[in-house]
């Protein structure tokens, strides 16, 4: 089977739909997600971070109101539980809690449920890691200089698109991304912002 026969029948069987549209939420950008959430059409995907938020409880349930009136798909970031309890979408895994974190929980969760998985990647090892858990999609990041992490060394868009096309999952742009630069990017499934989706 050909490089491009496995690309076309895993994208025929991917969940992550082409051009996807992820909203992140961001503690300090975005304190407040539910009017950007407003802006997006349905279908488009929202992650809820917010970890150290005194709202976060009850932020979360206001989020996943929203999110079931607009028919978004809600991911929330490192946090099976109240993944569970929101009744949401998936689970976003940060990299870290991918590399070192205990999951058998948190993956037990999205298999039982039939729930998504998407995994935080900054570079190959990490994609073969989001592989190997079973992953369906990562976001792979920064691919250009972001305001979340000002300075930071940024992936590029060459590399972005060596790595995306050699990923056997879906692979999301993060990281100083609009639409307009996502149009632009090889090999990318869809992208994911804080600025780029509410700007």
């Amino acid at each position: 089977m050909t490089v491009a026969n496995r690309r076309n029948r895993l994208n025929t069987a991917s969940r992550i739909p082409r051009g996807w549209l992820v909203l992140v939420t961001d503690e300090q950008r975005l304190p407040d997600p539910r009017a950007a959430m407003a802006r997006l059409p349905p279908g488009a995907g929202i992650i809820l971070r917010h970890y150290a938020s005194e709202r976060r409880q009850s932020l979360s349930r206001e989020v996943a109101a929203l999110a079931r009136r607009r028919r978004l798909v809600l991911l929330v970031a490192g946090d099976w539980r109240l993944a569970a309890e929101l009744g949401a979408s998936g689970l976003h895994l940060p990299e870290g809690m991918a590399r070192h974190g205990m999951l058998a929980g948190a993956l037990g969760w999205v298999r039982r449920r039939g729930r998504l998985l998407l995994v935080a990647c900054h570079g190959p090892m990490a994609l073969g890691r989001a592989r190997d858990l079973g992953a369906d999609g990562v976001l792979l990041s920064p691919v250009y200089p972001t305001a979340s992490h000002p300075g930071a060394a940024t992936i590029g868009p060459v590399r972005f698109g060596l790595w995306a096309q050699r990923s056997p999952i879906p692979v999301i742009a993060l990281g100083g991304m609009t639409r307009r630069r996502l149009r632009h990017l090889p090999g990318a499934a869809g992208m994911a912002a804080i600025g780029g989706l509410v700007g």
